[in-house]
């Protein structure tokens, strides 16, 4: 039981383990997941401890098993992850395990290096083969400008042709990406100044890019020219513009010739590549159905290397000295684990493990299983329990879902979100082995729990508030009844039912009466019995929270906190809020609309306009004759007497403990004289104190002002907190408000529609209206308005509730375990 209510008791140990024993051991504790390790070398660098080599090859192991994931997921190759947990190898297998890595990556590598080399080939014979299909139109073409002299006229000048008839063009050609043609052809006529004659033809089918792996669309050229000066000047810009030049016959015998060559090679490179390709498919295939459990493998060599190099060594450099938190309820349970290291690793000495008294905190450690965790991390995420303080999460497992009900409160809305939760608890281990990496989705499915609890206690409070999307459901039939005959009904729109002569004097057996759902005043009525109620709990809650800081004081022995601080709070909020709460009830019993005289309905005083007359110290108004300005005899005599007492509170909180304190001092500092005065060494003589701050080293550590200011502080947080806490309870009736009026809207504005139709289109239209109906429902008041409570709820319990007694100055226990380091790579 004190598990669940505080943290864990935790100690430190120190361990002594011999040098062959400690991976095994080291392991072993791994698996079980229970002792925190501390770094004994806090100033030595990572580069210079003693197993940093191992973790060296660790890293490279990675590296491979990273490529080949790489190279597996690129080859869509389905990776086996069977569940399993291997055991870490023993140090001798890691050998094994690198060869197999380095053969691996090896033998993939020069897969991928002649495949790239065989692709590489491929492209070049298959862009060759579309030049000679493409460029025999453009040589055709040039035999007949040749005939016309056209473009001879236009490439050679005058006297050039007219001298030498018989002069040829140049040419070259080759292939582009498409998308670089423009600026290619753009350049080509800037830099030649129009002195060559470019013909161009796209390539239908996409080719493969070897490096990339992409397909690319790309482009033949043949570009004519005369003189050497142009082809250099050609070659270049190809060159630049990353074009691939291919040699092409002039004369159609040999472009066909060599074109029969080119696909004869095209052939023979389809059946290499696709033995190629096999050869590699079958390699990751078999590499696929053990990846996992080899990730699993090497992070658990890593991670243990890593934790032994936190350990120090002795002088004889046979021993391996660590330092650990353990829980000590599992002390048993980890020295089984330190024996089984022994015996795997086949040394003959037993580890010891020494208790150490020391001054260190330890760290916060609150066991949690799948249902808790949810409620611990909400409580975590204000800050971390300090040592063995009171764990708030047990009691907000029943708190968060309440106040979250509260504001939430339907009755519909909350079977919508206990069906969603029901689904994700059902089938939570289909859903956890999917492992869906959606952050939003992994949100929703870690607190499955939360919303399942909300989603409970929403439909409670939904029958208690007897809503039920904005509608009421008359299970027992209303107290109230009609005592009007049809002709008054009709003469008037309105009428308003008298509880003196249209009640029963029986009250609707569970929640609200359904008559007030259609009733005109019932925003009216809802708001006066919801405020009170926000009220009422909101107190409750706030006076829980500083009873629990009771609970605090005593167990960590402090008295004089209970009497200079847990007293004076608990008599402040009870005599001021506490007594608000006691006229509420005492009014809703006391009058009412049957009774007659000083409790009639009429002579019912207002709450809040007497909570200020008693704080003022004021008289209260007579509101009738037969009323009285009191609810009860001796009203105004306590509520100056409550007054008064809550008033000198506040000097006791912020005066006693300083005083206090400063007395203790100057005792100690007396003693400590008288001490020295005698020649007594002090420090051998336990002297014990209690401070502001839960104790201080020595006399000269003690600052009166210093204590001062901080009690001051605490004071006027403590004061001005319980009336602003107070007035922030009210958000449970403005939610709870703002959602019945939303679900209302939505019903009259939306669904209303459906319904009023009366001919054979009304089904049509209500299917369609429902539909919408439904998805607003769901968006907005479901999903957008159970965030909004759900925020609500949070700040209510770190502000209002935890600030009674919760620290939260710890620092979490993170022991050394496989299963976290398993759940963090999964993360990545």
């Amino acid at each position: 039981m004190g598990s669940l209510f505080r943290s864990e008791e935790m100690a430190l140990y120190q361990l002594f383990l011999q040098s062959e024993a400690a991976y095994a051991t080291v392991s072993e504790l791994g698996e079980l997941g229970l002792v925190q390790f501390e770094d004994l070398n806090p100033n030595v660098n990572a580069f210079q401890r003693k197993f940093v080599n191992e973790v060296r090859r660790c890293d490279e192991m990675e590296r491979k098993l990273r490529f080949l994931e790489k190279e597996i997921k690129k080859a869509e190759i389905p990776m086996l992850d069977t569940g399993d947990n291997p055991e870490a190898p023993a140090p001798r297998e890691m050998i094994d395990l690198e060869a197999s890595f380095e053969k691996l990556e090896k033998e993939l590598r020069e897969v991928n290096d002649n495949a790239e080399t065989l692709k590489k080939n491929y492209l070049d014979l298959t862009e060759l083969k579309h030049i000679l299909r493409k460029t025999q139109t453009f040589f055709d073409e040039r035999e007949t400008l040749l005939e016309t002299e056209s473009m001879s006229r236009a490439l050679i000048p005058e006297d050039q042709l007219a001298g030498r008839p018989g002069v040829h063009l140049g040419f070259v050609a080759g292939v582009i990406l498409r998308e670089r043609m423009p600026a290619f052809e753009r350049m080509l006529w800037r830099a030649c100044r129009g002195n060559v004659f470019l013909r161009q033809a796209e390539i239908e089918t996409p080719l493969e890019d070897p490096v990339t792996g992409d397909y690319v669309y790309k482009t033949v050229f043949i570009i004519f020219f005369q003189g050497d000066q142009l082809k250099s000047r050609v070659k270049k810009i190809c060159e630049g513009f990353r074009a691939s030049l291919y040699p092409c016959p002039e004369t159609p015998a040999d472009r066909r010739e060599m074109a029969i060559g080119v696909m004869t090679r095209i052939e023979d490179l389809n059946t290499v590549l696709s033995q190629t390709q096999d050869h590699r498919q079958r390699v990751l295939v078999a590499a696929a159905k053990n990846i996992k459990s080899w990730f699993i493998k090497v992070r658990k060599i890593k991670a243990i290397y890593h934790t032994l190099n936190m350990f120090n060594l002795d002088l004889t450099q046979k021993c391996l000295i660590a330092e650990c938190w353990i829980p000590v309820a599992d002390l048993e349970t980890i020295h089984l684990a330190l024996r089984r290291g022994t015996e795997r690793s086949g040394s003959s000495l037993p580890p010891i493990l020494n208790r150490m008294d020391v001054k260190k905190v330890p760290p916060t450690y609150n066991r949690t299983n799948k249902f808790t965790n949810g409620f611990q991390n909400l409580v975590d995420s204000y800050g971390v329990a300090t040592y063995r303080e009171v764990n708030p999460a047990p009691f907000t497992i029943i708190t968060f879902p309440f106040l979250f009900a509260v504001m939430f409160g339907d009755l519909g809305h909350g079977v919508l979100m206990t069906i969603f939760a029901a689904w994700m608890v059902i089938r939570e281990r289909v859903l956890a082995a999917k492992k869906i990496e959606s952050e939003i989705w992994n949100i929703f499915f870690g607190g499955r729990y939360i919303i399942l609890l909300m989603g409970l206690f929403s439909m409670y409070t939904g029958l208690i508030y007897n809503d039920t999307f904005s509608k009421s459901i008359n299970i027992f039939g209303s107290s109230f009844y009609v005592n009007l005959s049809v002709p008054e009904i009709m003469a008037e729109k309105e009428h308003m039912l008298d509880p003196k002569n249209s009640y029963t004097g029986t009250p609707y057996p569970f929640g609200l009466d359904p008559v007030w759902m259609i009733s005109d005043n019932k925003i009216t009525f809802f708001n006066a019995y919801k405020m009170k109620i926000s009220i009422i709990i909101g107190v409750i809650h706030m006076l829980f929270g500083v009873i629990l800081g009771l609970w605090n004081h005593s167990y960590f022995k402090r008295a004089m906190n209970i009497y200079c601080e847990f007293i004076p709070q608990i008599i402040f909020l009870v005599f001021l809020f506490g007594y608000l709460c006691l006229m509420v009830f005492h009014k809703w019993v006391s009058y009412s609309a049957q009774f007659t005289g000083r409790f009639s309905e009429a002579c019912a005083p207002s709450i809040l306009i007497t909570f200020i007359n008693m704080v003022l110290m004021k008289s209260a108004e007579t509101t009738g004759n037969e009323c009285e300005s009191m609810m009860f005899a001796g009203q105004e005599g306590i509520q100056k007497f409550l007054v008064i007492i809550a008033l000198l509170c506040v000097p006791w909180m912020l005066l006693a403990k300083p005083f206090l304190l400063r007395s203790q001092n100057k005792k100690r500092v007396a003693l400590l004289t008288n001490l020295d005065h005698n020649g007594i060494d002090h420090e051998d003589h336990e002297i014990s104190s209690e401070t502001h701050g839960g104790g201080h080293g020595g006399a000269e550590e003690f600052d009166f002002t210093e204590v001062m200011i901080h009690q001051g502080i605490h004071t006027i947080e403590y004061v001005l907190g319980s009336v602003s806490h107070t007035a922030s309870y009210l958000r449970l009736w403005a939610l709870s408000l703002a959602h019945a009026q939303l679900s209302e809207v939505l019903w009259s504005m939306v669904m209303r529609i459906g319904l009023s139709a009366t001919d054979w289109t009304g089904g049509i239209m209500l299917w369609v209206i429902f539909t919408a109906w439904a998805a607003l429902t769901v968006s907005i008041l479901v999903v957008m308005e159970g965030l909004s409570a759900f925020l609500h709820t949070l700040r209510l319990h770190w502000v209002e509730f935890q600030s009674k007694f919760y620290e939260g100055a710890g620092y979490i226990f993170t022991p050394f375990s496989f299963d976290k380091l398993a759940e963090s790579s999964e993360a990545e």
